[in-house]
């Protein structure tokens, strides 16, 4: 193994070192977000429901824009179809939130039963094979089943909020974690300058 077969490792953590406030502001701008979001989960279904529209609509029209300047290539009337249903989704979520957060939450929901009987079944199946993690395994697959349990039980109440909550979470979750990440960079590079920077 050559030295060079490191580089790019070392480029990340050389940049971790270099702009960790960066990082670190960005950590607590995503906590408060993910704070904000859990706080008032309505308002953040609403605006997820929102931003999601936009981005459709928007990359819709983009890819409708690229189709239509570059003539007819392979695959053209495919992807001018999913260019046209991809404006399509944005303009119904954008017109119709309230449909759109319903429809978004039963995909949704759909997903983490689906996730969480395979995570489940994968964790009793290969439970000998990986002793040290099939708990693991297990705990997100029944957690994204008693997340479902969860909403199904409240339904339809659970819908002006389940989006909005479950993205506070990831915030606030991608937060803590950027967080950690800057203030170990900033300690290991406080260690290295003390040692060798007498």
């Amino acid at each position: 193994m050559t030295a060079h077969t490191f580089e790019p490792e070392r480029a990340v953590v050389d940049s971790l070192k270099a702009h960790w406030r960066v990082y670190a502001f960005e950590g607590a701008v995503l906590i408060v977000l993910g704070a904000l979001a859990i706080a008032y989960p309505v308002f953040a279904t609403l605006a997820v429901d929102l931003y999601l529209g936009w981005v459709f609509m928007i990359a819709g029209v983009v890819a409708l824009i690229a189709m239509t300047s570059a003539g007819h290539v392979p695959g053209f009337w495919w992807a001018l179809v999913t260019a046209l249903l991809s404006i399509a989704l944005g303009v119904m979520l954008l017109w119709k939130p309230a449909a759109g957060v319903f429809s978004l939450t039963v995909m949704l929901m759909a997903f983490f039963i689906v996730e969480g009987v395979f995570q489940t079944v994968a964790a009793l199946s290969y439970r000998a094979i990986i002793p040290q993690s099939w708990g693991w395994l297990l705990a997100s697959g029944l957690a994204d089943l008693v997340l479902a349990a969860i909403v199904i039980s409240g339904w339809p109440g659970t819908v002006d909020w389940t989006l909005g909550l479950l993205a506070g979470v990831s915030l606030l979750t991608s937060g803590l974690a950027i967080e950690m990440v800057a203030f170990g960079v900033r300690s290991l590079a406080h260690a290295v300058k003390e040692e060798f920077g007498r």
